[in-house]
C-alpha cells in the first residue's frame, strides 16, 4: 500500500503585535529616561550603611571634592539657568543666550563671579575642565555672604523652602572644609541636608 503524503504548509506567524509592543516599550524609555552629565569632579563617597534615598526633585545637589572645591547644580536645567541668570544680575553680570545655554547645559556649576563670564564663553565640551581647579569661593566679603552663601539663598528664593540641600563629599575631603561649608549652611539657619554615600555591604565591614 502506498503512502499517503501530507501536504506541508507554510506556517505564517504575523509580528505586527511584536513590533507594536516593541515600538511603545521603546518610545516609554525615550520618553522616562534621564541621561546622566559628566560631573565637574568625580567624587568617591564615604560608605555608609543608610538606604534612605535622596529626593529626585527640587534638590540642590552641593559637591565638594578632595581638595575641598565646592560646585552646585539643581536637579533641572531650567532652574539652573534661572539661577545663573539671578546670580548675574546680583553681581551686576551681563550673561548672552549661549553663556546661559551653557550654564544650563552644565552639570555643576563653581567658579567665582568674577570668572563666570569667562568660563560660560567656553564650549561646552572645556566647562569642566575649566572649573575643576576653581570652586565656589566660601570667604565671605567685607562682611557680606560668601559667594557658595549667596548662590544657595538664590536658590531657595527660587524654588521655595521645599528645596532640599544634598551634600556629596569625597571621602578624602578634608574635614575643616566640610565643617566650615556646614557652618556658613548654619549661619543661614540651614541646617537639614542629605549626606550622598556609597552604601556599605556586609563584605565590606
Amino acid at each position: 500500500m502506498g503512502k499517503v503524503k501530507v501536504k506541508k504548509s507554510d506556517v505564517w506567524i504575523d509580528m505586527t503585535p511584536m513590533s507594536d509592543v516593541m515600538v511603545l516599550l521603546l518610545t516609554f524609555f525615550m520618553m522616562t529616561s534621564t541621561f546622566v552629565k559628566n560631573e565637574a569632579v568625580k567624587v568617591m563617597t564615604p560608605m555608609s550603611v543608610s538606604e534612605i534615598k535622596i529626593p529626585e526633585t527640587n534638590v540642590m545637589t552641593v559637591l565638594v571634592d578632595k581638595d575641598g572645591k565646592i560646585f552646585i547644580g539643581l536637579d533641572t536645567p531650567a532652574k539652573q539657568e534661572a539661577l545663573l541668570a539671578d546670580m548675574a544680575s546680583k553681581y551686576g553680570l551681563t550673561l548672552t543666550n549661549v553663556q546661559l545655554e551653557n550654564g544650563r547645559a552644565a552639570a555643576n556649576l563653581g567658579v567665582a563671579m568674577k570668572d563666570l563670564q569667562e568660563f560660560l564663553a567656553l564650549p561646552q565640551e572645556k566647562l569642566n575642565d575649566y572649573q575643576q581647579t576653581r570652586g565656589i569661593p566660601t570667604d565671605s566679603v567685607d562682611g557680606k555672604q560668601s559667594e557658595f552663601q549667596d548662590w544657595v539663598e538664590t536658590a531657595y528664593d527660587q524654588n521655595g523652602e521645599d528645596m532640599k540641600l544634598a551634600i556629596k563629599a569625597d571621602a578624602a575631603t578634608p574635614y575643616k572644609t566640610v565643617k566650615k561649608m556646614m557652618s556658613e549652611l548654619q549661619d543661614m539657619d540651614r541646617n537639614r541636608y542629605f549626606l550622598i554615600t556609597s552604601l556599605k555591604t556586609n563584605s565590606e565591614e
